[in-house]
């Protein structure tokens, strides 16, 4: 069971999770950057820059992991 748990996170199943989780830390980013613009904080707007910056790269991480799976699926080519 422990060896299943720890090859989860290298399984399309694990990836697919991990971009779901990923994209979901983009809304917190938005309501961040919102606020910022909207508060005329250049700090915290520059801060949501890079958290998004963050996340743009965690994705293509993790599509790129995807590939090297050998996913099937029709939209990833």
């Amino acid at each position: 069971m422990a060896k299943k748990a720890k090859n989860f996170k290298k399984s399309k199943t694990g990836a697919y999770i991990s971009i779901a989780s990923t994209a979901a830390g983009a809304i917190s980013v938005a309501k961040q950057a919102k606020m910022a613009r909207k508060d005329d904080d250049m700090l915290r707007l520059v801060d949501a820059a890079v958290s998004a910056a963050a996340i743009v790269t965690g994705l293509a991480i993790l599509y790129r992991e995807l590939k090297r799976l050998g996913d099937d699926d029709v939209l990833l080519g």
